[in-house]
C-alpha cells in the first residue's frame, strides 16, 4: 500500500483512492475504526460524527465546559488506533471537531505525544458563525463548509485532519481533490466524489443496515452475515467514477438496492447542492460490478450555489410528557375522559403550557392474550418557555388523577420536571463572507478561496424534469396489497422537513410507480401529511421518486414534534399502506 505522502505528491500516478468510513453518527459502533484499519487496505479513513441534533448536544456540552464541544468518542478510538493507522499509512479525516476543532486537534497532538506516534495533526476553521446570530437561546451557528480546507491540510502532509461543520460529502471530496489534483471547477469529478461521499456518510446504511428488503438478504445470505455489517469503502477514480464496496470477509451486503437506498437518504430534488459542487442525482448510473461491488458512473456536476447553508441551533424552551396506559374496553371513551380532566386542571393552573398536544396510539388488540397487548397509549406532550409551566403544574395535575379517573389508570413513568428542547433552523450567507481556513500542524494558516463561479440551484421545473416512462398497461388485473411488496423506501430529516425516497427494481414496476405514486396519492396513504406541502422529484435512472414533506417535523428533531422525530420510519409506514397493485408485479 502506498504511504501517506502519496496524497501530497503531485507527480504520483492517478491510482484509485480507497476511502473507508468508520462512523455514521456520534455514538456509532466504537470498534469500527479498528475494524476498518485491520480489515483491508485503505488510503483514507473518514468519520462522520455530526448531525443537527449532535450540534445542539455539543453546544450544551460546551456551556458546561468551554474546552469541550467535540466528539470525545473519537479521541478514545484514536487511543486504540492512532498507531495502527500510522503503521499502515492511513490518513484519518473526521468532522469530530464539532464546535471546537482547534481544541480537538490539540487533544489529538497531546494523545500522539503520549503514545509516541509521530503524526501531523491539522484542522479546519471558519464554520463558526455564532457571533453573527446573537438571538436569545442561540447555542451554535455553523456554516456547512466544503472539502477545500481538508484538501489543503492533506496537500501539506497532514496525517490527521479534524474539522467542525463541513458537509458530510466533504470528508470525501477533500481527500479526492488532494489526491487527484482536481481544480475547483472539475465539476463532474467533484460531483462523483459527492455521490460517493453521500453513500459512505451513514456507514452501514450502505451495507445492508436499515434496508427495506432485509428479509430477502436474510434468505439469500447467512443471517449471521447481516447481524454485524461491515462499514463501506469507496474506490474513487480520477475521472470521478467510483466503486462502492466493503472489506472482504466483513458482514453485510453491498448491492444495487443498498446503494440506491442510501443515495435517496436525506436528499430532495435532482440537484444536490453543496459548497464544492452541485451534483446532479438524475445523472447517476449504478451497476453491479461483482459480489459486494456497485459501480457509480455518469455523475454530472454544476457550479456550487453562491451561498453557504448555516445551521442554527437554539434552545426553544422546555418540554414534558405523560403517557397514560388505557387497557381493555372503551379505549376512545377513556382517552376522552382523562383528556377532559387534565385539560380542566391545566386551565385552572397558574400558567397553562403554551403548547398542549395529545396523541392516541391504538396499540391494543381485542381479546388479547396479555395485558400489554390489550393496552393503548395516550401521550400528552407540553411545551413552554417557562420550565415551571411544564413541570410541577403538569406533573401534579396528572398524578392527582390517579384514583379518580378512568378504570385501570396508570402511566408509563412519573412526570418529570420538564427538560429543555432544541430548535434547528437554517439560514444562508454569501460564501465570500465565510473565512474558510486550513490550520496546519506547524501553525501555518492557509485561506481557502471561495468558488470563483457559482450557480443558483433552481429546482427543475416539471417541464424540465425527465420524461416519465410509458404507463403500465391499463386494465391489468390488480390486487390490494402493501406498497412494500414491490417498492423499497428510505426516509430521513432535514430540519423540519422529511424526505421519503421510494424505488423499485424492475422497469415494469417503475412504469407503474411513476404514474401511481403522485404527491396527492402519498397524502392519501399518509394522512399525517394532509395539509402539508409535498413535492415529488423524479429520478428515472434510479427508478426512484423522492418526496419532500415540508414541516412534518415541526422545529426539527430536537423539538420532538412527532412520534418519529427524525422521520426514520416514515418510509416504512408508506410501504405498509395498501393500494391496488398489478398482480404481475407481485
Amino acid at each position: 500500500m502506498t504511504g501517506p505522502d502519496s496524497l501530497a505528491d503531485p507527480l504520483a500516478a492517478p491510482r484509485p483512492l480507497r476511502i473507508g468510513n468508520a462512523s455514521g453518527f456520534y455514538g456509532d459502533r466504537f470498534d469500527a475504526m479498528r475494524e476498518m484499519l485491520t480489515g483491508g487496505p485503505l488510503d483514507v479513513l473518514t468519520g462522520d460524527y455530526l448531525a443537527e441534533l449532535t450540534m445542539l448536544i455539543l453546544g450544551r456540552d460546551r456551556l458546561k465546559d468551554p474546552a469541550g464541544g467535540y466528539a470525545r468518542t473519537f479521541l478514545r478510538q484514536l487511543e486504540e488506533c492512532l498507531g495502527l493507522a500510522h503503521e499502515r499509512g492511513v490518513r484519518i479525516v473526521a468532522n469530530a471537531g464539532g464546535l471546537n476543532p482547534a481544541g480537538l486537534a490539540d487533544a489529538v497532538r497531546e494523545l500522539a505525544g503520549r503514545l509516541g506516534v509521530p503524526v501531523r495533526v491539522a484542522h479546519v476553521e471558519g464554520d463558526d458563525l455564532t457571533a453573527r446570530y446573537p438571538g436569545p437561546g442561540h447555542l451554535a451557528a455553523h456554516a456547512y463548509l466544503g472539502g477545500g480546507g481538508i484538501a489543503a491540510c492533506l496537500r501539506e502532509g497532514a496525517d490527521v485532519v479534524v474539522t467542525g461543520r463541513v458537509t458530510d460529502a466533504a470528508l470525501v471530496t477533500g481527500p479526492a481533490a488532494a489526491h487527484f489534483g482536481w481544480a475547483p471547477d472539475a465539476y463532474d469529478r467533484l460531483a462523483g466524489a459527492v455521490v460517493a461521499g453521500h453513500v459512505l456518510e451513514c456507514g452501514t446504511q450502505a451495507t445492508g443496515g436499515n434496508y427495506s428488503f432485509f428479509t430477502e438478504h436474510l434468505t439469500e445470505h447467512d443471517p449471521a452475515r447481516l447481524h454485524h455489517p461491515g462499514f463501506p469503502v469507496a474506490e474513487l477514480h480520477e475521472d470521478g467514477t467510483s466503486v462502492i464496496t466493503k472489506h472482504d470477509g466483513t458482514g453485510g451486503v453491498v448491492d444495487l438496492g443498498t446503494v440506491t437506498a442510501q443515495l435517496l437518504y436525506e436528499t430532495s430534488g435532482a440537484r444536490y447542492a453543496g459548497p464544492d459542487v452541485t451534483a446532479r442525482l438524475d445523472t447517476v448510473r449504478l451497476a453491479q460490478d461483482g459480489p459486494d461491488r456497485v459501480r457509480v458512473t455518469g455523475v454530472r456536476g454544476e457550479a456550487p450555489p453562491p451561498t453557504l447553508k448555516v445551521g442554527l441551533n437554539r434552545l426553544g424552551g422546555f418540554r414534558n410528557e405523560v403517557v397514560f396506559v388505557l387497557t381493555g374496553l372503551d379505549i376512545e371513551a377513556k382517552a376522552a375522559f382523562v383528556r377532559a380532566q387534565l385539560e380542566a386542571a391545566l386551565m385552572a393552573a397558574k400558567s397553562r403550557p403554551a403548547e398542549v398536544r395529545w396523541d392516541l396510539a391504538r396499540t391494543d388488540h381485542p381479546d388479547a392474550p396479555t395485558e400489554e397487548a390489550a393496552s393503548a397509549l395516550l401521550r400528552l406532550v407540553v411545551r413552554d418557555p417557562d420550565q415551571e409551566a411544564v413541570g410541577r403544574a403538569v406533573g401534579a395535575a396528572a398524578v392527582e388523577l390517579a384514583l379518580g379517573s378512568y378504570p385501570g389508570f396508570h402511566v408509563l413513568a412519573p412526570p418529570g420536571k420538564g427538560a429543555p428542547y432544541g430548535v434547528f433552523e437554517d439560514a444562508h450567507v454569501p460564501r465570500e463572507e465565510v473565512e474558510h481556513v486550513a490550520v496546519l500542524h506547524d501553525g501555518r494558516r492557509i485561506p481557502v478561496a471561495p468558488a470563483a463561479a457559482t450557480l443558483v440551484p433552481e429546482p427543475l421545473t416539471p417541464a424540465a424534469e425527465p420524461p416519465l416512462p410509458e404507463p403500465f398497461p391499463a386494465g391489468s388485473a390488480t390486487r390490494r396489497a402493501p406498497l412494500g411488496l414491490v417498492a423499497g423506501a428510505r426516509s430521513g430529516d432535514k430540519g423540519g422537513n422529511a424526505n421519503i425516497g421510494v424505488w423499485v427494481r424492475t422497469d415494469d414496476a417503475w412504469r407503474w410507480l411513476a404514474h401511481t405514486l403522485t404527491a396527492d396519492r402519498l397524502r392519501e396513504l399518509l394522512p399525517e401529511t394532509a395539509g402539508l406541502t409535498v413535492v415529488r422529484h423524479v429520478l428515472p435512472r434510479l427508478r426512484a421518486l423522492n418526496f419532500v414533506v415540508e414541516g412534518i417535523l415541526g422545529e426539527g428533531v430536537a423539538a420532538q414534534h412527532r412520534f418519529d422525530p427524525q422521520a426514520k420510519a416514515l418510509g416504512e409506514w408508506l410501504r405498509s399502506r395498501h393500494l391496488d397493485i398489478p398482480e404481475e408485479l407481485l
